[in-house]
């Protein structure tokens, strides 16, 4: 526990030094921040942009304050997933091409240790990222839209984070078996999205899918009953991540060279 303990600790001053935890948080929560701002202020948007002839106005149906917080989860889930693995790629393959790698398993580390402290390292940044986003959205939603009760907003931020926790143990994989920073980009994302897509394919034979977290997610905001199949899609999302954390650390142990 000392040992992981202490690259835990290597990697957050690793993330201070690189800016992860300037540009990721802010990116995040200027996405959240944006769905709320742009959606009440859309008919003044529309109406300067859109050359609309004089005297004309634009009326918008207003949305409830859970789905302006649903389209907030549909934006992160597209742009914020992208920006997340962006964050991840790098952090195996970067210390395995600069050689630093070495310098941590000489010492007594086992593989394990090595890939917990890097997947706990960037779910805590990546959570906390989402989480400050989340919940200045979840603010402004109720400043500016109908009220969205925090019991809502916690178990559908809850749910959310198991999609968070995949794409890391996802890319944290794909870093041991992987070199190049864009090639685990390129794998990450289209895995991701070809699930997400086959989701959205085929509903009736994907329920236990991870992409159905989203929806599960907005069903809770719009403070509807949760849906059957919601115990099957967190037992599988679960087990996927832990699947995917065990294969990065038995690829880890087959690298001939650190």
């Amino acid at each position: 526990m000392k040992n992981l303990f202490i690259l835990w600790k290597k990697e957050m001053i690793e993330n201070g030094q690189n800016g992860k935890w300037i540009w990721l948080p802010i990116a995040i929560t200027l996405i959240g921040i944006s769905q709320p701002v742009t959606s009440y202020y859309m008919p003044q948007i529309i109406e300067m942009a859109g050359n609309l002839p004089e005297g004309a106005s634009i009326v918008l149906p207003t949305p409830s304050g859970g789905e302006v917080l649903a389209g907030t989860l549909s934006q992160i889930g597209t742009v914020g997933t992208l920006l997340f693995v962006l964050a991840i790629m790098g952090v195996i393959s970067n210390e395995r091409a600069n050689g630093s790698i070495t310098m941590v398993m000489v010492r007594p580390v086992t593989p394990f240790q090595y890939v917990a402290s890097k997947w706990i390292g960037q779910l805590f940044i990546t959570l906390t990222s989402f989480l400050l986003s989340y919940f200045l959205t979840w603010y402004y939603t109720n400043l500016l839209f109908s009220s969205v009760s925090w019991q809502a907003a916690l178990g559908s931020f809850a749910i959310y984070c198991l999609w968070i926790v995949l794409i890391v143990s996802f890319s944290i994989w794909m870093g041991t078996l992987l070199k190049g920073n864009g090639a685990i980009a390129a794998v990450s994302i289209s895995f991701l999205g070809i699930l997400s897509l086959l989701t959205s394919l085929f509903p009736r034979f994907m329920k236990w899918s991870p992409g159905n977290l989203r929806e599960h997610a907005t069903v809770l905001l719009m403070e509807q009953p949760a849906q059957d199949h919601l115990v099957l899609t967190l037992f599988v999302t679960i087990l996927l991540c832990i699947v995917f954390f065990g294969l990065a650390v038995t690829s880890f142990k087959r690298l001939e060279r650190f």
